[in-house]
């Protein structure tokens, strides 16, 4: 039995998205994610008109009599989402955490891919795969995607972002459309990601608390990783130390930034303290301009 809150939590979402596909994202979805293009499906004969291009030489040879080839326009995409559930995703400083802007980003672009009748699953990885929803069709798929990508408990609090990345080559048959939602606190992922990339369409959704990247001036804090529970005392009264840790994120996110451009991974960068609406508003508009 499903929680109340659950639900309830899980139905506004889907109020709020719903109305932003309708709004905003489903005709800027359909123009820059296209159908897998023209399919083969059957042969007839050749009627004088037809373009010799497509004669299919090895009907026509067994037949003695010239056929050309059939195709048809096939529309229905494949969308994954693959999901960062470490323990450094359910951080946040501002209203809302990573993980819960995950799951709206999530639910937006999901909602906008059903509409389009494209078929949507989820894989959700730490250190390991914690878990795998095959793609399938739907509105009622869709919330059920939703409601795990909100209250989904992980196993383990750890990243391996590379082991995520091959194991995905084991679960899609078809080109898709890979969604990488996470903040990319990981390592030695760049081989795979490329070999992805290469395979299909990927999108790197990057997840940003802002004290990840400027820490306030409060005096002494003690810090503790997420995901290895190491602690460490800060002096943020220290100039010094400020502008050492901004430097060294700034430099983390650049060279974040060079690697997908790098590899031709498009990048929308999600700060949790702002509205996520302007970055998939302008990640749309340059698919757009790049067709």
């Amino acid at each position: 039995m499903i929680p109340k809150e659950i639900l309830r939590q899980v139905k506004r979402i889907e109020i709020r998205t719903t109305r932003l596909v309708n709004d905003m994202f489903g005709g800027e979805y359909e123009s820059v994610f296209k159908g897998r293009g023209i399919e083969f499906a059957d042969v007839r004969e050749y009627v004088p008109g037809d373009d010799i291009r497509t004669i299919d030489w090895n009907v026509t040879a067994r037949s003695q009599r010239p056929f050309v080839k059939k195709f048809v326009e096939e529309r229905q995409l494949t969308v994954l989402f693959l999901v960062d559930a470490s323990s450094s995703c359910y951080f946040g400083t501002s209203a809302k955490t990573k993980s819960e802007i995950a799951a709206e980003i999530c639910a937006l672009l999901a909602f906008s891919a059903v509409k389009n009748n494209d078929r949507i699953g989820v894989i959700f990885f730490t250190d390991r795969i914690e878990k795998y929803i095959p793609v399938k069709k739907g509105r009622t798929h869709v919330l059920r995607v939703i409601r795990e990508i909100l209250f989904f408990q992980p196993r383990r609090k750890k990243t391996d972002l590379r082991r995520a990345l091959e194991y995905i080559f084991n679960v899609l048959t078809r080109r898709a459309i890979i969604f990488i939602v996470s903040d990319f606190l990981a390592a030695d992922y760049e081989k795979p990601l490329k070999i992805l990339s290469k395979e299909h369409d990927v999108v790197a959704v990057n997840l940003i608390d802002p004290k990840e990247t400027e820490l306030p001036k409060t005096g002494l804090i003690e810090w503790e990783d997420a995901e290895t529970g190491e602690r460490v005392l800060i002096d943020t009264g220290n100039e010094k130390v400020l502008k050492t840790y901004r430097e060294l994120n700034e430099k983390r996110l650049a060279r974040l930034d060079s690697m997908f451009k790098h590899i031709g991974v498009d990048r929308i960068i999600i700060d949790t303290s702002k509205s996520y609406i302007e970055p998939l508003m302008k990640f749309f508009a340059l698919r757009e301009k790049r067709l």
